[in-house]
């Protein structure tokens, strides 16, 4: 990791290059600052030198002194480069929607700094650290979430993080909404001239798209680790069968996922007196038996999209790419479809991780012969105990196939047919996103079912593990003796699956 000090403050120092996600989450969700190095500096002003001599000579090239999208076509005069810069910036912030949530702002500045350091976007480095103050400051401009295509980068989005250096659109900051004149008081700036090229080099990436598969990987390690551990205590309310997990039955289908969530899983059990101790069945049904071949999935489902956004996030995904040998190329590296694949994968899998914790739930509360009551509550009857949770997580579940509809296979063209195919990847990670929010409520309901379960089994039989894991869920819950008010209960468990409260965090 790339530190340097200023004062008594680390600060991280981006070159384009080598930003790692851990760097990531220490300036998205800590709130560090950065700083650009000085080779990346370096880089930058000579692509900016090479804009300058294009303007000078009067060559024409995309987006410098020409029309954008369909109007590529259209020659801009000399004197009106400048306006064409602000010009872009204002047209295309036309999102609609909520607010992206601010770390998901604050991501897209630190990839764009980042994508810009690299040199080949033609951008001033004075532009550049206007956006590096924002982040010092935390002057987080409102971003609408939707509006993006996901090719010709993350415009709509971009353009209206922009807008806040020319002094217009609005932004957060202290928790109070600002115009954009007031946050560039803040960070000691006037509006920004754009310079050619600048506009578009400040719009034209895949920064949104990728500040939301960075939520999608945190969120999503963490909510998987949260469903192992569920599973692993269903396992010891259900008094299941550890053979479906012993190392030899997996080192015969060695998928690397599905290996990883068996260790796991033999690690949570591990000197279990509940576990193995059903002695009227020899297996479990499939939501018990095939925890790692289901779960196993996901796990390489996030795996493949660290990998891609480890690449993206240190990626030049402007258009047109300006080279220190004075070259130019318009290319397409601002299209999401890796990215788009990614948040796919990694959201139907996390889906499919929620439709088999939907089943276990199930399984706890029906399954008399082992030892539980039917809903798992005494007095069955006059109270329904926790019959209706199973209603609610399969409410869940169902708009979460809703959700796995891919959004990557729908293109539709834009700008007058010249873009005539794009990856909607942002609507890949959005919907990426509600699923993880449902899938931390479904968990949220195991915990409570797979608690209550242990309650009924003995609550000093369980696995060291698991015993611990019992005791955090009953710190955040009690156990339920007669029917109550349930939705609570669901809903700070759920808080508690978000926030990583219940678990040791995997590395």
């Amino acid at each position: 990791m790339n530190l340097v000090l200023e004062g008594c403050k680390e600060m991280i120092e981006v070159d384009g290059n080598t930003l790692s996600l851990d760097e990531v989450s220490k300036v998205v969700l800590d709130g560090e600052a950065i700083t650009v190095g000085e080779a990346a500096r370096l880089r930058v002003r000579t692509g900016a030198r090479v804009v300058e001599d294009i303007v000078s000579e009067g060559t024409p090239v995309y987006g410098i002194n020409t029309g954008f999208g369909r109007l590529s076509n259209r020659s801009i005069a000399r004197d009106d480069l400048k306006q064409l810069q602000r010009n872009i910036v204002l047209s295309h912030a036309a999102g609609v929607g909520d607010p992206a949530p601010e770390e998901v702002v604050r991501a897209m500045l630190l990839f764009r700094i980042n994508s810009l350091a690299k040199g080949h976007s033609g951008i001033r480095q004075e532009t550049i650290d206007y956006l590096v103050d924002l982040i010092k400051y935390h002057v987080h401009p409102i971003v609408p979430l939707q509006g993006s295509v996901g090719s010709s980068g993350d415009l709509a989005p971009l353009a209206h993080i922009a807008l806040v250096l020319i002094g217009e659109g609005e932004a957060m900051y202290d928790g109070k909404r600002i115009d954009g004149k007031t946050a560039l008081s803040i960070i000691n700036r006037d509006p920004i001239c754009l310079a050619p090229k600048e506009g578009l080099a400040l719009l034209n990436g895949t920064q949104f798209m990728s500040a939301l598969a960075f939520l999608v990987w945190v969120r999503g390690r963490r909510l998987l680790e949260n469903a192992t551990c569920a599973a692993g205590l269903c396992l010891e309310g259900l008094r299941g069968f550890s053979a479906p997990f012993r190392a030899i039955v997996h080192r015969n289908r060695p998928h690397p996922g599905q290996m990883m969530i068996a260790e796991r899983i033999r690690e949570l059990i591990d000197g279990s007196a509940l576990v193995d101790s059903t002695k009227d069945d020899v297996q479990d049904a499939y939501s018990l038996r095939c925890i790692p071949q289901v779960l196993g999935p996901a796990a390489e489902a996030l795996s493949f999209l660290e990998e891609k956004l480890k690449i993206e996030i240190n990626s030049a995904t402007d258009n047109p790419l300006v080279f220190a040998d004075s070259s130019v190329l318009s290319g397409g590296n601002f299209h999401g479809e890796i990215m788009g694949l990614a948040l796919e994968m990694a959201g139907m899998t996390l889906a499919e991780v929620g439709n088999i914790a939907e089943r276990q739930i199930d399984r706890l509360l029906t399954s008399t012969g082992r030892g539980l009551p039917l809903f798992l509550v005494k007095d069955g009857g006059v109270n329904s105990g926790l019959m209706l949770v199973q209603y609610t997580a399969a409410a869940l579940v169902s708009e979460n196939k809703v959700l796995c509809y891919p959004a990557l296979v729908d293109s539709i063209p834009t700008s007058g047919g010249k873009e005539d195919h794009n990856s909607l990847a942002p609507i890949s990670g959005r919907k990426a996103l509600r699923i993880i929010d449902n899938l931390e409520k479904i968990v949220a309901i195991e915990y409570l079912c797979a608690a209550q379960a242990i309650d009924f089994q003995g609550s000093d039989k369980p696995a060291p593990a698991m015993r611990r894991m019992y005791e955090r869920v009953r710190e955040v819950v009690p156990h339920t003796d007669r029917d109550t008010y349930l939705a609570p209960k669901i809903e700070r468990l759920a808080d508690a699956v978000r926030k990583g409260d219940l678990i040791d965090e995997q590395t």
